[in-house]
């Protein structure tokens, strides 16, 4: 399985527009793409962490439930045209859906690592309000496949 963005290549810097204002940015959920889905997929899960030391694993982006069939999300997705059915949860700067870069000036580069998961269930129960440990508990026994994409982002 193989996870993307036509935003920006693997390892490099997030384009500025996808971070909080507070950031500079739009808060504009980034574009993925992703191919090679395993069969027997019943559904999708994404993840978006922030696991600099300074950041703690700072929930950017948590998504339940995309149907099977869904090989992208575009660009500003996030409370506006996700696929029927998926659940966006909280992120920890305690909003529903995408909380794009803000990593505190001068703490450097910190990565954000985007996981997509291939699951083993058409749809998972959580809360919105559930927290990563509780997201991972619940998707890693499900896991059929995954896939990583990072981007980088400092101020």
């Amino acid at each position: 399985m193989r996870l993307y963005s036509d935003a920006f290549t693997d390892q490099t810097t997030i384009p500025v527009k996808y971070a909080m204002p507070g950031a500079g940015g739009q808060n504009i959920s980034i574009p993925y793409r992703w191919e090679g889905v395993p069969q027997g997929t019943q559904s999708l899960a994404l993840s978006l962490i922030d696991p600099h030391p300074v950041a703690n694993n700072w929930i950017h982006w948590l998504v339940l439930n995309i149907p099977a069939s869904i090989t992208s999300l575009p660009e500003g997705a996030s409370g506006n045209t996700m696929p029927e059915g998926s659940l966006e949860l909280t992120n920890s700067f305690g909003r529903i859906g995408y909380g794009g870069p803000q990593p505190p000036a001068g703490s450097g580069e910190h990565p954000y690592v985007a996981t997509l998961y291939a699951l083993d269930a058409a749809s998972v129960a959580l809360a919105q309000t559930a927290t990563l440990q509780q997201f991972a508990e619940t998707v890693d026994s499900l896991v059929l496949a995954q896939a990583t994409y990072t981007g980088v982002f400092e101020r």
